[in-house]
């Protein structure tokens, strides 16, 4: 009986992704730490600070993304339903758990991104180069799914809060040799061969399967559920609001935005630090 149920699983999957209007959708949970002492002027803080500034942090730095996926586009948001009002204050940790909506096609190599920072909308467009993932033999089972291991070497997000250290702020380029951060990072997924999609979280795709797991830095994201073929299907669209931007021009123009407010808040403490424009 076994030969004959797994050849019927085997027949399922062939017919659920053999369907022209194919759909999945995948709900994912992105958890991030920060190194408190990298944001303090001498390097320490107590244990009770910590503990209260990391419960005042947590709506930031965890967060709950849904990925609608076909067979080759995606869109990756967060599930707003589940974010209180005002939470995360307008910052976000991290590439992979950043506000707005990402858009990929694989088969047409576009990733576009619709984002907000302070009031403005930015429309990103990426290099959209598939990723050298190093593929291993390592398994695990992430819910009802085999996952095999794969690894990435690529440069850190400039933008990444969760990767900044003291060494970044003005005040402290005395201590640049002890807090200077590193320019590369090995990302970690765990990818799904029984689900066919080369997609995944956020930036990333290019696996012979459906990526299920992102351990990124301080970051991890971790699929939770999975449903293929929903009863109602979302369309996939092209993001088109926002000012048309390249991630390295969104990069410098946030990159100088963060110093402004830095100086202002320097200068002028709690009730300085003014927006400015951009």
């Amino acid at each position: 009986m076994k030969p004959l149920f797994t050849l019927f699983l085997a027949l399922v999957t062939v017919s659920t992704f053999a369907q022209k209007d194919f759909q999945g959708k995948a709900t994912f949970m992105s958890k991030s730490t920060i190194d408190l002492d990298n944001f303090s002027r001498n390097g320490q803080m107590s244990e009770a600070r910590k503990k209260q500034i990391g419960e005042r942090m947590k709506s930031m730095l965890e967060k709950t993304f849904i990925l609608t996926f076909d067979k080759t586009s995606s869109i990756y948001k967060e599930d707003a339903k589940l974010e209180a009002p005002g939470a995360g204050g307008g910052f976000r940790f991290g590439g992979l758990s950043g506000g707005g909506t990402k858009y990929k096609n694989t088969k047409d190599l576009i990733a576009l991104e619709s984002t907000e920072f302070f009031g403005k909308n930015f429309l990103i467009s990426d290099a959209m180069e598939r990723p050298e993932w190093e593929l291993g033999s390592e398994t695990k089972k992430i819910g009802e799914y085999v996952c095999y291991k794969a690894t990435l070497t690529k440069d850190v997000n400039p933008l990444d809060f969760s990767n900044f250290r003291r060494g970044n702020d003005e005040d402290n380029k005395k201590d640049e040799k002890v807090d200077e951060a590193p320019k590369q990072i090995v990302i970690t997924a765990w990818y799904t061969p029984q689900i066919p999609v080369s997609n995944g979280p956020g930036e990333y795709w290019g696996l012979p399967g459906l990526i299920l797991e992102i351990n990124e830095g301080r970051t991890t994201i971790l699929c939770t559920e999975i449903v293929l073929n929903p009863g109602e299907k979302e369309a996939i669209e092209v993001p088109t609001k926002g000012k048309e931007i390249t991630r390295e021009e969104y990069t410098k123009t946030i990159t100088e935005k963060m110093k402004e407010m830095r100086e202002n808040f320097s200068r002028r403490g709690r009730n300085g630090g003014g927006r400015g424009r951009f």
